[in-house]
């Protein structure tokens, strides 16, 4: 049975940091910036219409990563995929910036393909199974961190074990407490993910890696229960020194803040920076990346919903 023709479904999903220091690969955190699309199923051929961030460099056709996405999704769902397909895409998230555009394209496709089976009445489920659709995106996504925030919204934990057909994503939401607010600042250079993980070394010492999991433990304490503890809970020992000559400037602005007791660490691959900080040092912030100049200051908010359907 195939999904028929006319079926449609709108999605919203926010953007993301991760790692937020030493919680790599499995410590998220949305963001308040938002990607929507429409997804109508059509009789044959596809049509692909995009504005906003990134519309004069991403594809038009079947290798749109919201489209592959979807075509993916389709087949763990054991769902045929439609002969025609309608998408119309409206990115605010910053792309190449570590701000988690793929992941939100990724878990866009996923949402929307999942929604219109059920819509279309292939699928027995909730149009938003979030276990599933988190599952299946952090799997595209290669890591669980960014994907996972995405389709939760708030801080995420998550954890990935080996499984068939797809790894086996574990995600706990953490409770923000009330007092922390997300600064992002954001430059005009960009960053691919896969030049910012080229640089990791494959293996660290022992030592390196109990200290770093002791950070993450505490990175966790501190987003939902200790704010004081920031600063000591986002240092990190795995991947930001690794990359530093990939974005010295991110770095240099990284180092000017901690130097001054402020929680910041390279948002997600970078080059952008993220602060996590209580509302009466946000003017602290400011002043800061006002005086590196070249940084866009964003205070996005963090949604306590992910996905969403419109």
């Amino acid at each position: 049975m195939t999904i028929p023709v006319g079926t449609t479904v709108t999605v919203r999903v926010p953007a993301s940091s991760a790692n937020l220091g030493p919680g790599f690969d499995c410590v998220g955190l949305a963001l308040g910036v938002w990607d929507e699309c429409t997804v109508t199923v059509a009789e044959s051929g596809l049509l692909v219409e995009v504005e906003g961030s990134g519309a004069d460099a991403v594809p038009r056709d079947e290798s749109h990563l919201v489209v592959r996405t979807m075509v993916t999704a389709w087949q763990h769902l054991g769902v045929p995929t439609p002969a025609g397909l309608h998408l119309s895409a409206t990115n605010s998230v910053p792309h190449g910036r570590g701000m988690g555009s793929s992941a939100t394209a990724i878990v866009s496709g996923v949402a929307a393909a999942h929604a219109l089976a059920v819509r279309g009445g292939v699928l027995a489920a909730e149009e938003l199974d979030l276990t599933a659709i988190n599952a299946i995106a952090s799997a595209l996504e290669g890591h669980p961190d960014n994907a996972s925030a995405s389709v939760f919204g708030g801080a995420t934990l998550s954890v990935t074990d080996a499984g068939e057909p797809l790894p086996r994503t574990r995600t706990v939401p953490l409770r923000l407490h009330a007092d922390v607010e997300a600064v992002v600042l954001v430059p005009e250079t960009t960053l691919s993910t896969h030049t910012a993980r080229s640089v990791l070394p494959e293996v660290v010492p022992l030592a390196t890696a109990a200290a770093n999991s002791a950070r993450t433990g505490l990175l966790v304490h501190a987003l939902t229960s200790a704010p004081d503890l920031l600063l000591a809970g986002t240092a990190d020992l795995l991947h930001q020194e690794a990359r530093r000559p990939s974005y010295p400037h991110s770095m240099a602005l990284v180092d000017a803040l901690r130097a001054e007791g402020l929680a910041a660490t390279i948002s997600g691959a970078g080059p952008s920076v993220l602060v996590l900080t209580q509302g009466d040092r946000v003017a602290d912030v400011r002043r800061i990346a006002e005086q590196a100049a070249g940084w866009q200051v964003l205070t996005p908010g963090v949604p306590e919903r992910g996905v969403q359907l419109v």
